[in-house]
């Protein structure tokens, strides 16, 4: 089984909330293999966002990563604390929103940017319709969070829901780091 495979048949277990993971610190992915970061990821025009590409995790910058897609329930309910977040964090912090859906028929780009301004979606929104980034981190489903420090090292990663008080302690783990 290749790893697409593999991320594909695991990835219904973040959907469901079952699966959570919280780790701290450079480690390989899920896959025992090491990190195949940073990922440029194609970004799309939306609010906050413009159309090019974007590399994430953002060197020179802590950055917070959210996985996510438009059917995804649990990721709807999650914009209210990324947006809460980004208020505080927003001018310290690079925050990027991806999706791994594929464009074409049934979803197009003016499906997301519609989705991202009802959900009110403030930073960049990108499409990784490839699982490159999710591979990259070894995330088995969205949503999906992960915060680099400046040098782009994850520091710290989690399956699920993320309440904005979690967000908060580690993006100040991050940015309180020498």
């Amino acid at each position: 089984m290749n790893r697409r495979h593999f991320l594909t048949a695991i990835g219904g277990l973040g959907l469901t909330g079952g699966s959570v993971l919280a780790v701290r610190g450079d480690f390989p992915n899920l896959f025992g293999e090491s990190s195949s970061l940073p990922v440029r990821v194609e970004t799309i025009d939306a609010p906050g966002s413009s159309a090019g590409e974007v590399t994430v995790p953002n060197a020179g910058s802590p950055t917070l990563i959210d996985l996510f897609a438009t059917w995804c329930a649990p990721c709807k309910e999650q914009m209210d604390e990324l947006s809460s977040v980004y208020e505080e964090y927003g001018d310290r912090v690079t925050f990027v929103s991806i999706t791994n859906e594929r464009l074409g028929d049934t979803l197009t780009e003016r499906d997301i940017r519609g989705w991202w301004r009802r959900h009110h979606g403030a930073w960049a929104v990108g499409v990784d319709p490839n699982s490159d980034l999710m591979a990259a981190l070894g995330a088995g489903g969205i949503p999906y969070h992960a915060i680099a420090d400046a040098s782009g090292t994850i520091r710290w990663q989690q399956a699920g829901l993320s309440t904005a008080e979690t967000l908060r302690t580690e993006l100040d783990r991050v940015l309180e780091a020498p």
